[in-house]
């Protein structure tokens, strides 16, 4: 494991100490990169994924973000990305997930397809602002989600992922939170009025 502390670092700090780290490695390694904001994670995220790497993050804390990048092996001088300041990746768009499957059918594929499409929302070049979670769609920011590690990833880019409170009662899940926060559905009603774009899947 090699570690890149970037606390305190503005861009394009963050993006070239870990440029340095993938293109010092002679094997596989894991690298963990520490940053303490979103855009430092959003272009720690893109340069190392054009390097080939396997990339998630969490948010760890306030002003806390952890990068995990994972290399299969030494890469060539310019296969990484020019280190850029990139402005905020974040649209105006909001995500509204209803449900923990995805289309009308086969419901183990619904749920094949759900978890493809949180996926796929991670591979955006513009991020939505806000991800609503509501009805069966709150059992996929709880624990035993196979979704966690993508939505971490987003809300570590400074993804809003907010999770219907009365929904997570309904389904006992209330202390099974395990992403974003709790809302309620005054601000999922505000939340979708304000919105540029809407994206249900």
């Amino acid at each position: 494991m090699v570690t890149v502390n970037a606390m305190g670092d503005n861009c394009p700090i963050p993006v070239v100490k870990t440029k340095k780290a993938i293109q010092a490695l002679t094997g596989p390694e894991t690298i963990e990169v520490l940053v303490d904001n979103e855009i430092a994670v959003q272009n720690v995220t893109k340069m190392a994924s054009g390097a080939g790497g396997q990339v998630s993050s969490e948010k760890v804390g306030d002003a806390e973000f952890k990068i995990t990048i994972q290399m299969e092996g030494a890469v060539a001088e310019d296969a990484s990305e020019e280190a850029v300041c990139a402005p905020d990746a974040r649209g105006n768009t909001v995500v509204v997930v209803s449900s923990d499957r995805m289309g009308i059918g086969n419901d183990e594929l619904g749920k094949v397809l759900i978890k493809g499409f949180i996926f796929a929302v991670t591979q955006l070049d513009t991020l939505p602002k806000t991800m609503l979670f509501y009805n069966g769609g709150a059992t996929l920011t709880a624990e035993g989600s196979d979704s966690l590690d993508d939505l971490r990833s987003l809300e570590a880019q400074g993804v809003e992922i907010m999770t219907c409170g009365t929904c997570l009662d309904y389904y006992g899940l209330k202390d099974k939170l395990a992403v974003g926060s709790v809302t309620n559905m005054y601000s999922i009603v505000e939340t979708m009025a304000g919105a540029g774009k809407i994206i249900r899947p």
